[in-house]
């Protein structure tokens, strides 16, 4: 009991330690998720509003729209353009620099089709690894992560992830890690000089991490130039110990620090380029539409 206090108060501490510095910048999206910042704009979606948005510093726009999609990540690509998981839709959209529809990808180059497109993470050589959850949540395990090379051509890269999400690539190029949510993890993968992924195992365990004070639904992952790794969650209960707290972990899996949000839901973030920022997508309104929630700057440290 008394490690689970001290871990409970150091959790705490941290999280007062950042509290002066949280900014509103939207105080009005619905579901917002996957932010990345890209020529001085923070792009991010809104799942409920199947939107694209953007960040100037002192006005949120809509950027692209598209019925039925439900996107949960945006990220830039070759040529100008940018693709967006289309969670709901089953294809990752493909948005011209003008905000225009390109043809999307909807299977991989064996015609695996792409089941619950959830988040990107962009690798040393032009391509781009992403998650599909699959039909998760449930008792069918059948996550996978699949590589977009620079070429454009789509190739299934891991199976039998369970309810794959965040994804990132580590500063070497060498490490893939994968958030497993239903089952509280991150797991990671060693990247082969071909973009082959293999040695799978996990990293950390969310609930072993906290001393087991509650059931933790990991969502987002990034990494810092310093190559601390940043974990978001989307809790199940807005009341539930340490919601609204993105953990920071060493290389080891250790506890470094964590981030805590006036919001329960903290599922992903971006850094400013300097990252001295950390831009947070939140949502307090957990369990139906329209998912109300605000993006958030806070201080990294």
């Amino acid at each position: 009991m008394s490690r689970l206090l001290g871990l409970l108060v150091a959790l705490s501490l941290a999280a007062y330690a950042h509290a002066d510095g949280v900014r509103v910048i939207n105080d009005d999206v619905h579901f917002a998720e996957g932010p990345v910042w890209h020529q001085g704009k923070l792009y991010y979606v809104e799942y409920d509003r199947n939107s694209v948005d953007t960040w100037d510093g002192q006005r949120n726009s809509i950027f692209w729209m598209q019925k039925g999609c439900g996107p949960s990540a945006v990220i830039p690509a070759a040529h100008g353009e940018f693709l967006v998981t289309c969670y709901d839709s089953n294809r990752i959209g493909r948005i011209a620099a003008d905000g225009k529809d390109l043809p999307p990808y909807t299977h991989d180059k064996d015609g695996n089709a792409l089941i619950g497109p959830n988040d990107f993470a962009p690798d040393h050589h032009g391509g781009i690894y992403f998650t599909c959850s699959g039909t998760a949540p449930g008792p069918t395990i059948d996550g996978k992560v699949f590589y977009l090379a620079a070429d454009g051509a789509i190739s299934q890269r891991a199976v039998n992830v369970h309810s794959a999400n965040g994804i990132a690539v580590s500063n070497d190029g060498k490490v893939l890690y994968v958030i497993e949510t239903e089952v509280h993890r991150l797991i990671q993968f060693r990247i082969e000089p071909d973009g082959a992924l293999s040695d799978r195992r996990v990293f950390v365990n969310l609930d072993d991490l906290t001393r087991n004070v509650t059931h933790l639904y990991p969502d987002g992952v990034k990494i810092s130039s310093k190559g601390e790794i940043y974990i978001g969650q989307n809790p199940r209960d807005p009341q539930a110990p340490l919601a609204g707290t993105i953990f920071v972990v060493n290389a080891a899996g250790e506890l470094l620090r964590s981030l805590k949000l006036p919001s329960p839901g903290v599922p992903n973030f971006a850094f400013s380029p300097d990252e001295g920022t950390l831009y947070v997508a939140s949502v307090d309104q957990l369990d139906k539409s329209p998912y109300q929630g605000k993006i958030y700057s806070i201080p990294s440290r």
